[in-house]
């Protein structure tokens, strides 16, 4: 027994050594043929090289999971690293390190792979992947022993309450674990989706793999289920997972008592290998950090950002060739910080171009905000930022085209809000609060937008909602809850009270703006000039009112006759209680999407709102604001809301910044 113990100790030890040298083979893999090839001196391959070296370097896996897009389309490479939740920071980034050179092995020369170790996966495509649950290739593996008892009653107990526990869980680790005892037997689970997945896409996901499971592993001891979105896997009567993610892989052995030459032979060579290596390691960390620290600290901010989007930067010729010199046909929209016009690429690919003007008193601020914060947010939810360009003392951003206008223009108008039915009006606010959530809970960063507003959403050719100008965005610390701020940014009607009368700002901000937001698509109207009749007033004092006198089907559009009324009231009842003044009364966004999709969950009652600027509310347009003591109008600092979608004659409404 003891020789046996020496023995598993001295192959333990080995076994270290070996992964450390070698590059194990992926559990399974796929490689894509049928969406191109690419060569090794292209663009796509450089793009993907300078992807696959950052997620390698071991500094960007902080949570298990990594997304990055580099390049630009046609030749931009999407990709997505992912560890499995229970493994150690140092177990995910060994994992991915073999990955990123084993994927290039396995898959020469294809545009689209994945590849699934145990602990990680790692999946590249020149097609966009985030947000999009991708189940069309699946994969099975299972045991070949079978249970001598039915087990399916208990496996589908345990696998549904893990997956509502993954969905809502921590956003950066859609994971779960778990275990049953059935008829004598105990079975372990784990379940995970990648978190750039909705709550509700992740349980899509899940639902699809578990109906996989007749076709692998029914009565049987174990088996897995494996997509590029998510995964699963059980076993029974075998923990193979860890019960927390830095818990070691192994316990080594109590030291024997008494001599016994095999165990001086086993630490006689092990421990000079073992000390070796250890300090290797040591030595190559020290280095790392002597190297960080020799950065100044303005340099990892600001600089090195900027290098890391370097991709995405346009030559300023290739965007004055695609907007025809900036020619007033092509003009979308003219606002304090410049203009914005359509563009198309030699490609064919059709972009936004907003040209920040060089007199702009805070240009530089807003293209460093954009630039740094929007290249890393990817949701379908959000316009995406193609590209940048900053030549000549001229600054560029180049934005996805959008080819419906923003929100505005359909909500307030009499001819074209018919166009939006109240199922598109319950679809555009469910988009709208899943970008949102994505902002504050499930992006790498923790984002609070601080003009969210009708005008700064965008409708594609679905009518599908997205998020735009993120020039006033705040970045937060994953462990901040707010923030103060002596300059005042937004617009009169959407922000909070707390903010507008004392520079505080956070989440809660953004929920009130949600709220007022949903009000105005229900209602039709916009915030500052609620019309019923010969009565006139703000919409959150009208909308509080008819909720307290029981008549909330008057705020309710009357073009809207179709529409689920139920779901029209249940929208008012959450618009009213995010626009309540107590902040801590206000839902956060993770519980506004619940609300929106579980029509079982009962709404608390909410509060009355804050009717602090029903005198400065009252004009057409809205005015910029500075901060002192107390809210006042400026008379310099007015700029423009810049549609990044197709042409109109209306003007852009007047907002503050």
């Amino acid at each position: 027994m003891v020789k046996s113990a020496h023995s598993r100790l001295f192959f333990f030890f080995l076994s270290i050594l070996a992964l450390s040298v070698a590059q194990q083979d992926f559990l399974l893999h796929y490689c894509e043929n049928n969406n191109g090839n690419y060569t090794s001196n292209s663009a796509f391959a450089t793009n993907l090289n300078n992807v696959l070296s950052t997620i390698s370097s071991n500094t960007v896996i902080d949570y298990g999971f990594y997304n990055e897009s580099v390049g630009q389309e046609p030749d931009m490479v999407n990709a997505i690293a992912l560890c499995r939740g229970d493994a150690s920071v140092d177990v995910c980034r060994s994992c991915l390190q073999n990955a990123t050179q084993k994927i290039l092995e396995v898959c020469p020369n294809q545009k689209e792979a994945v590849g699934w170790y145990d602990n990680c996966m790692l999946r590249y495509s020149n097609k966009s992947i985030f947000g999009i649950v991708n189940t069309q290739r699946t994969f099975y593996m299972w045991n070949n022993n079978n249970v001598t008892e039915n087990l399916s009653q208990a496996l589908q107990d345990l696998l549904g309450k893990l997956r509502n526990t993954a969905a809502f869980g921590d956003s950066h680790r859609k994971f779960s674990t778990g275990d049953i005892t059935s008829e004598f037997q105990r079975m372990y689970a784990l379940v995970q989706c990648t978190p750039d997945l909705d709550w509700q896409e992740c349980i899509d996901c899940l639902d699809d793999t578990f109906r996989r499971i007749p076709n692998c592993c029914i009565n049987r001891m174990g088996g897995r289920v494996l997509n590029p979105s998510c995964n699963f896997r059980f076993e029974v009567n075998d923990r193979f997972f860890n019960t927390t993610p830095d818990s070691p892989s192994a316990t080594l052995p109590a030291p024997p008592t008494g001599n016994d030459n095999t165990a001086r032979t086993v630490i006689i060579i092990v421990v000079p290998i073992v000390s070796v290596v250890i300090l290797a390691i040591c030595i190559f960390f020290f280095l790392r950090l002597r190297k960080r620290k020799t950065k100044p600290k303005e340099t990892i901010e600001t600089v090195d950002d900027i290098s890391r989007a370097e991709s995405l930067q346009f030559d300023f010729n290739t965007i004055r060739i695609a907007t025809d010199d900036f020619s007033n046909a092509n003009k979308l929209g003219q606002g304090g910080f410049g203009a914005v016009y359509k563009g198309r690429l030699s490609n064919g690919q059709e972009i936004a171009v907003k040209r920040l003007s060089k007199d702009s008193g805070q240009g530089d601020l807003e293209f460093k905000n954009e630039v740094l914060l929007v290249a890393k947010l990817q949701h379908r939810n959000l316009v995406r930022l193609s590209g940048f360009s900053l030549e000549r003392n001229e600054r560029l951003l180049i934005y996805e085209f959008v080819p419906n206008r923003s929100l505005d223009h359909f909500i307030f108008d009499p001819t074209r809000r018919a166009q939006l039915d109240w199922e598109k009006r319950y679809k555009i606010i469910g988009g709208v609060a899943r970008g949102m959530l994505y902002l504050h809970e499930d992006s790498r960063l923790r984002i609070i937008h601080r003009d969210l507003k009708t005008s700064n959403i965008l409708l594609d050719a679905e009518m599908n909602p997205k998020i735009a100008d993120f020039g006033m965005a705040k970045l937060f610390e994953l462990d901040e809850t707010q923030a103060n701020t002596n300059r005042i940014v937004g617009t009169y009607g959407y922000m909070a009270p707390e903010y507008a009368m004392h520079g505080q700002f956070s989440v809660k901000s953004d929920v009130f703006s949600f709220g007022v937001l949903v009000l105005e698509i229900v209602s039709g109207q916009r915030n500052n000039c609620f019309r019923s009749g010969e009565n006139v007033g703000d919409l959150l004092t009208v909308a509080w009112k008819n909720w307290r006198e029981g008549t909330t089907g008057n705020l309710i559009d009357p073009i809207l006759n179709n529409g689920s009324r139920t779901e029209m009231i249940r929208c008012i009842h959450i618009g009213l209680l995010c626009v309540q003044e107590n902040v801590v009364n206000r839902p956060t966004m993770a519980s506004i999407v619940l609300m929106l999709n579980s029509f079982s969950l009962t709404l608390p009652v909410p509060s009355e709102p804050a009717f602090f600027m029903h005198s400065a509310i009252l004009e057409e347009t809205s005015t910029s604001v500075g901060y002192n003591t107390q809210v006042t109008e400026s008379d310099h600092s007015k700029s423009e809301t810049l549609p990044l979608s197709a042409n109109s004659e209306d003007s852009a409404e007047l907002h503050p910044r």
